[in-house]
């Protein structure tokens, strides 16, 4: 019986001389030496790598890495089995501070700070949310696949790098030692002598142990800094105070705290927003001026940068510096004092107009609201602008029917962010002179389908910043507006930004300065912030005070309280 092959002979000699030629191949010393040249270019990079994208040149590789001469010496003193153990774990932890300094650039981009590696994960779900709200689901999607086969890539290939540099020592490794020292030698002759290539930037770098010790002093300070803000919430001047000696200032009143999304002094004040969105505060104060209105402002500094808005509004209503995630939690596990629960005590109807929210608040309760209105019960029956929900204007307008037009009502307290100037900043909707035709929503329907689609805008990062100053004008022109038509004689509104924009729209070098305003008809409710140095209108003077946004509670309770506590 004939006996069964795999396959035909002539199929199976090929496949033969096939894997004997690439195996040969694989062997040459040429390729070898490639390799290995490859692996030490490859870990060089990676010690060598910045964590600001400006920085990601080629004159910025022109540098001698410390961290290479210790981790070359150290391959050549361990023994075999400690040298792969050792390869493996230096290669990762390279690779691990490469993804980061990746991740810093990016957060460095899009919130002018690093990447926070222990508090910072949350964010990705708002990230998650702006890809997919530009690009569409499936691009959200493939943007993680490409993102977790990257950190994938970058592990393998720096842990492939060591290990190939350690083979390599193993072989040679009395040159390998001669070739540690003098590379010590040269760091350490450079550094003393301050050489540098280009501008201030040292040739003897030291950058990625800095980064390294850098990440887990954060790290420790955070963990710290947990025990200490424990502290600080049980600090509070106006815990003792009792409710009918606090906002007796505003009795009768209805109190409106609006944020405005993104809403920060580069649009005051930047060369290029500027001549946009100023004519619209001037024009605003002489509009309010002729409703009977006067207005006061100034500027916060905020927690957070290009996002976080939640920082700044639990900041705002807390008085305390709440600036990352831990702290945020940390907070709404408290009984701490909030503007809106001394309203409650005060007995206000409290309530939060919430567009943006989507699902559940819990964070709610801790606030002190009476009623949460988001975008499942504000009975919205148009499209999504991006990011949000709902235009201002409706917003703005079915206040009225939820609430503030309501007969019969108590006095009432409520805090509403407007979110249409929300990246990414397209389409944005069309402000209707005529209110009644904002209906239940459905006339945005054509406003989106014939507006700018997000991807077309993020293409031209140039266009970004001016479609950024003409979501600002939106919503300012329908907070302004709506105030004019149905602000009644007991309204006191707050309105102020959140937080700048990301550094596309900001410009570089932006503070965290946002602008504030109070305006009222009552002319007593003004006299009592004289002392505050406000400027007069909608728009504050360059010279106007700058308070950190954690000192407006305390000042706002001073201010319209009858007692004031001691320091």
């Amino acid at each position: 019986m004939p006996e069964i092959q795999d396959g035909p002979p002539a199929v199976e000699s090929r496949r033969a001389r096939l894997r004997a030629r690439l195996g040969g191949f694989a062997r040459r010393p040429r390729v070898q030496l490639a390799l290995t040249i490859l692996a030490a270019v490859l870990l060089f990079a990676a010690l060598i790598f910045p964590n600001i994208l400006a920085r990601l040149t080629p004159m910025g590789f022109l540098r001698l890495p410390i961290e290479g001469a210790v981790i070359l010496g150290l391959l050549v003193v361990l023994p075999p089995r400690a040298r792969r153990v050792f390869a493996v774990v230096a290669g990762s932890v390279v690779g691990l501070l490469v993804i980061e300094k990746c991740l810093d650039m990016g957060f460095f981009e899009e919130l002018n700070r690093p990447f926070d590696p222990v508090l910072d994960w949350v964010l990705f779900d708002d990230a998650f949310s702006f890809v997919v709200d530009s690009y569409g689901r499936f691009a959200a999607l493939a943007a993680v696949a490409v993102m977790v086969l990257l950190v994938v890539a970058v592990l393998a290939v720096t842990c492939w790098s060591v290990l190939r540099v350690g083979a390599l020592v193993a072989r040679h490794r009395r040159r390998s030692a001669i070739a540690a020292g003098g590379a010590g030698v040269a760091w350490a002759l450079t550094f003393t002598l301050g050489v540098s290539i280009w501008g201030a930037v040292p040739v003897a770098a030291r950058s990625t142990a800095t980064y390294a010790w850098d990440r887990a002093h954060q790290a420790r300070a955070g963990l710290r800094d947990e025990a200490e803000f424990a502290q600080e919430v049980q600090r509070d001047a106006f815990k003792t105070v009792p409710p009918p000696q606090m906002l007796t200032g505003l009795e009768g009143k209805d109190v409106i705290f609006t944020f405005v999304e993104s809403y920060g002094r580069s649009a005051v004040e930047g060369i290029a927003l500027a001549p946009t969105v100023t004519p619209v505060l001037d024009r605003g104060t002489a509009q309010l001026a002729g409703a009977g209105f006067a207005a006061r402002s100034g500027w916060l500094t905020s927690p957070t940068f290009g996002g976080g808005s939640w920082l700044a509004h639990a900041t705002f209503e807390s008085g305390l510096w709440i600036n990352n995630e831990q702290r945020y939690r940390n907070l709404v596990a408290t009984d701490r004092l909030t503007l809106t629960r001394a309203f409650r005590n005060a007995s206000y109807r409290t309530v939060s107009v919430m567009p943006g929210a989507t699902r559940a608040w819990p964070e709610g309760n801790f606030y002190g609201y009476d009623t949460v209105w988001d975008s499942r019960n504000l009975g919205y029956q148009g499209p999504k602008f991006s990011w949000s929900p709902m235009p201002d204007q409706y917003t703005l307008k079915q206040l009225n029917t939820i609430e503030y037009k309501k007969p019969g009502r108590g006095p009432l307290m409520v805090e509403m962010p407007l979110v249409s100037s929300h990246t990414p900043w397209a389409p944005i909707p069309d402000y209707l002179p005529d209110w009644e035709q904002v209906g239940d929503g459905s006339i945005y329907r054509k406003m989106v389908d014939e507006g700018k689609k997000p991807s077309a805008l993020w293409a031209e990062p140039r266009e970004v910043r001016a479609e950024y100053g003409k979501s600002i004008v939106y919503s300012l022109t329908a907070l302004i507006n709506w105030v004019k038509l149905y602000g009644d004689d007991n309204l006191v509104m707050v309105f102020l930004g959140d937080h700048q924009p990301s550094p596309i729209a900001a410009g570089a070098g932006a503070s965290h300065d946002v602008p504030i305003t109070v305006l009222a008809k009552d002319p007593k409710v003004l006299d009592r912030i004289t002392s505050w140095g406000w400027t007069e209108g909608l728009r504050p003077r360059p010279d106007a005070p700058v308070w950190p946004m954690s000192d407006f509670r305390d000042k706002f309770f001073t201010a319209f309280g009858k007692q004031t506590p001691a320091p």
